[in-house]
């Protein structure tokens, strides 16, 4: 597959013809580190870092019998009158909370524009979504968040959560999204009674370096949402879930800023189109915070945090043309079964080579500049020709990330002879540059390393047998000398703060063994 170009056809920037534009992976993470800024984080860990981390944990078991007492004979359906003890409580909780921030570093909090009252904007959005900290204005105004019904047992955290009145999404609940948005609606429909509802739309954490797709959520309730911007200037806050907390506590100082902008009305054509009302909430998101925005999603940090021995490289075109795909509805619906179905119909068409309105009748769709764009991703030799075995490949990986071998063994029964099941070199070549979505790869010494008889071809049994003894082999053979994988840097998930777990697009790929990453 090409590779993206410089300028990266999902990435949009209005108003700033002076950003930077090159594509970014914004579910990777990778920090670099000077001497002395080492030696400062070495000297941090054995001193202050342990020192903030037990006041952080003492503050918060400080803070739960506040919790605690506050909640005891709360409905979760209905807003109880206020009551001395209880605002009481809130005020403790606050100031408990302020103070856990301030031991990890947030010694002030930066807070621009003015906050809308609940009667005006029953729903906060947030954005960017990156870490932890994120937490930090949930904490200052104790707004509602939308939590899964697990996280409510916790020990300690659970009553922590409780009190600021979460909407709770239960994963074995087949009909949650749907309650999910009812009672998010009827919260949001309820005249400002309820604390607001905070959201992160983007349902997943990133780099920061761009705003991705805004899930509706949020959205579908159609009413007025004020748009909150979080700025962190320390790279620390960056860093991936494994060293994030170490990272950030050994910094002398961790400022963060809390922009409040004004309230957003939707319009009457917003309210029948949340993901228009979504779209422009985040370009006027974007705009304040001088970033561009990209059409990649929850599903693309799918793919880039996907475990296996094809880790998606950070150069790879496969965000791209997962893109593409779930626009063009070419993921819903896509099972075991019809991958099954599309590697045998490829199979089938094999030795000819597809110009664009033979894919557009392979594909039965129209002839659009969206499905040339997909065209030209495989279209590896500039002739306007391209192997249909490549766009099976491709839609495997994205269908179903975490499923390696699975692909794999799609691939080989595409590509391999009728009457030995073997593959040669090129055909290994072509398999795992699709897979991992470069533009070349070199196979020549993994091939040799797998073709111990010199015979020159290869079957899937070799491979596997081979892959059982290399798990890494992509990293160790293809990816070393040019690009890491995404995965060592990837940004953590969600951490439960500001899922948003009522996304209401359309279905994606939902196959065997394959969990949505959501918290």
């Amino acid at each position: 597959m090409k590779l993206p170009d410089e300028q990266h056809p999902s990435l949009e920037i209005r108003d700033r013809s002076d950003l930077p534009t090159p594509f970014r992976n914004p579910f990777v993470h990778e920090l670099r580190f000077t001497t002395l800024e080492k030696i400062r984080i070495g000297v941090m860990t054995v001193t202050v870092f342990p020192v903030r981390l037990f006041f952080a944990v003492f503050l918060m078991l400080l803070a739960w019998p506040f919790a605690f007492a506050a909640s005891l004979g709360r409905s979760e359906l209905a807003v109880e009158t206020e009551t001395w003890w209880r605002r009481i409580c809130d005020i403790a909780l606050r100031v408990l909370m302020r103070a856990m921030w301030f031991c990890g570093g947030f010694h002030w909090v930066t807070v621009k524009g003015e906050p809308a009252p609940p009667s005006q904007a029953p729903i906060l959005t947030l954005a960017p979504h990156s870490s932890y900290f994120d937490a930090i204005p949930i904490t200052m105004t104790m707004a509602s968040i939308v939590m899964k019904t697990e996280s409510k047992n916790i020990p300690v955290w659970g009553t922590l959560i409780k009190f600021i009145r979460p909407v709770f999404v239960s994963r074995s609940d087949q009909d949650s999204r749907r309650k999910t948005v009812e009672e998010i609606k009827r919260r949001a429909h309820a005249g400002g009674e309820w604390p607001q509802i905070m959201i992160f739309p983007e349902g997943t954490c990133t780099n920061r370096s761009c705003l991705i797709t805004f899930k509706p959520g949020a959205f579908i309730p159609a009413v007025p949402v004020q748009p909150v911007v979080l700025r962190y200037p320390n790279k620390m806050v960056n860093a991936q879930l494994s060293s994030i907390l170490w990272l950030t506590l050994c910094q002398f100082h961790n400022p963060i800023e809390i922009e409040y902008l004004p309230l957003y009305t939707p319009s009457e054509e917003e309210k029948n189109n949340p993901a228009l009302f979504a779209n422009n909430v985040r370009r006027i998101m974007a705009k304040a915070l001088e970033l561009p925005i990209t059409d990649l999603s929850f599903d693309d940090c799918q793919l880039s945090q996907a475990k296996g021995p094809l880790r998606v490289p950070t150069n790879s075109s496969l965000l791209q043309f997962n893109r593409l795909a779930r626009r063009l509805g070419l993921r819903t619906g896509t099972t075991d079964t019809v991958l099954q179905q599309q590697a045998s119909r490829a199979r089938n068409i094999w030795g000819y080579r597809l110009g664009l309105e033979d894919f557009a009748q392979y594909l039965d769709l129209p002839v659009t500049d969206m499905l040339t764009e997909l065209h030209s991703l495989f279209n590896q030799h500039e002739d306007g020709q391209i192997d249909v075995r490549e766009y099976v490949i491709a839609l495997s990986v994205v269908c179903q990330p975490s499923k390696a071998m699975d692909t794999l063994r799609l691939a080989f029964g595409m590509y391999e002879a009728k009457e030995d099941r073997a593959i040669v070199e090129k055909e290994l070549a072509s398999i795992l540059r699709t897979a991992l979505g470069v533009a070349e790869v070199d196979v020549t010494e993994l091939f040799s390393a797998i073709d111990t008889l010199d015979a020159g071809k290869i079957t899937h049994d070799d491979f596997c047998r081979f892959v059982v003894q290399h798990p890494d082999f992509a990293q160790e053979y293809l990816l070393s000398s040019r690009e890491t994988p995404s995965t060592p840097h990837t940004v953590p998930l969600t951490n439960g703060f500001s899922v948003d777990h009522y996304n209401t697009e359309e279905p994606t790929c939902s196959l065997p063994g394959q969990k949505k990453k959501e918290d």
